[in-house]
This record gives structure tokens, C-alpha cells and sequence, in this order.
């Protein structure tokens, strides 16, 4: 877990966590009165307004005098960081999924490392609802996203979660194409719980081994993995 950051600055990053991964508050909303998002939050007014004001700060939300705080319309939140010549490339899914293998394993593993307990509760939350959406044959892709982007967020790197949009990409496709694949959303489950077991248990090692593997398994069942 990365130390040192006070309390309010954990309450921005779980606050941030509810716009950009939960989608619970979007651009333009207004964030529910201080006693209600403190209640809610289980901390104290004071730690409340001095979270909003590091995210005022930020760019993230504004407070309009009168009216209450908002969302902001900042395009920071949801862009890919000057990436999106990249993106633009439409690579294959085979290359995506390359990029994935290279990428998403340190993801786990500095994620068992440094995610805070409310971090670890919401992969753990987004994990178990896409198993739930599998095994009633529903789609999956938007909580997949969460699920992988929670592991991305709780690094606590900045450009890592900012390499995210194109991670989608691969994430969005290989939804697509397991639909259909019995095997491949076995291995999807099984998988996925065994990330959730190292990252509760905070074995960086475990769950970036198991995060390879989930990667790999993929790539086998599409039929484009280099033994």
C-alpha cells in the first residue's frame, strides 16, 4: 500500500474512483449536500471539504456559491493523455491482446502492493458482478472495464491509468469474441477469482502470475498465443 497520504487525500482518490470508475457522478452533476456524501463516506465534514477542495485544485469538481459542488466538464478525466494517435490505429486484437500481456500483469502486481482497503473493495465488487453477468449469459463489457480499471487505479501511477482507453480496446473485443466460447468464459471466471484471492491476500507476485495467465488463456482460446 503506498504510504503517506493523509486522510483527505484518500477521500479525493475514492471520490474521483466514484466519478471515473463507478460513473456514480457525472459531468455536470451535482455532488449530494456535505452532511449526506459525509455520512456516506463514514468521515467528518471537515475531512470532506478539505478532500473537495484538493479536487477543486485539480480540476476535478467546482464549488458554484449558492447552487452547491459540481462535476467538472473536464475532458482530463476521460481522454487518453496525448495518446490518441494510438488509439487511432486500430490495431488487431492479436496485438492488443500482446500489448495486454505486457501490461496488465505489473498492473496486479503493484496493485496488490499499493491499494488502499476501499480500493481492494471495489475491484472485489466490480469482480463479483461480472461473474454474476457471465453466469446469467448478460453482457459484460462496461463492469470488465471497471473491474480492470479499478485494478489500474489503485497503482496509484498516473500514466498507467492513462494507457487504460487503449486497454479497452482489447477488452471490448475479447468480450465480443468469448461470448460464443464456453471455455474462454470458464477460464474468465476462474481466473478472476484467483486475481481477486492474491490481491486480497497482497501477494503482488501471485496475482501478477495470475493475471498473465488470465491474458494468456485468452490468447489460446482465440488461437493467436506464441508458445
Amino acid at each position: 500500500m503506498k504510504d503517506g497520504k493523509s486522510l483527505a487525500e484518500k477521500v479525493a482518490d475514492d471520490i474521483l474512483a466514484m466519478i471515473t470508475i463507478d460513473k456514480k457522478f457525472l459531468p455536470g452533476d451535482k455532488l449530494p449536500n456535505e452532511n449526506e456524501l459525509s455520512g456516506e463516506l463514514r468521515i467528518s465534514r471537515t475531512t470532506l471539504r478539505e478532500a473537495v477542495r484538493i479536487l477543486v485544485t485539480h480540476n476535478v469538481l467546482e464549488i458554484r456559491r449558492g447552487k452547491g459542488t459540481y462535476v467538472k466538464e473536464n475532458r482530463e478525466l476521460t481522454e487518453d493523455f496525448g495518446l490518441k494517435n494510438l488509439t487511432d490505429m486500430k490495431p488487431d486484437i492479436k496485438d492488443l491482446f500482446e500489448m495486454r500481456l505486457i501490461f496488465e500483469p505489473q498492473l496486479a502486481y503493484y496493485a496488490a502492493k499499493r491499494a488502499t482497503d476501499k480500493e481492494l473493495e471495489r475491484i472485489l465488487h466490480y469482480g463479483k458482478q461480472e461473474e454474476a453477468l457471465i453466469l446469467k449469459g448478460e453482457d459484460r463489457t462496461e463492469v470488465e472495464q471497471a473491474f480492470h480499471k479499478s485494478i489500474a487505479k489503485a497503482t496509484h501511477n498516473e500514466f498507467m491509468n492513462r494507457l487504460m482507453p487503449i486497454i479497452y480496446q482489447a477488452i471490448d473485443k475479447g468480450v465480443l469474441l468469448s461470448e460464443q466460447n464456453d471455455e474462454i468464459l470458464q477460464d474468465t471466471l476462474h481466473d478472476h477469482r484467483m486475481i481477486m484471492e492474491f490481491l486480497l491476500k497482497r501477494d503482488a507476485q501471485g496475482a501478477e502470475t495470475a493475471m498473465k495467465l488470465h491474458i494468456i488463456h485468452a490468447m489460446r482460446g482465440f488461437g493467436f498465443f506464441e508458445e
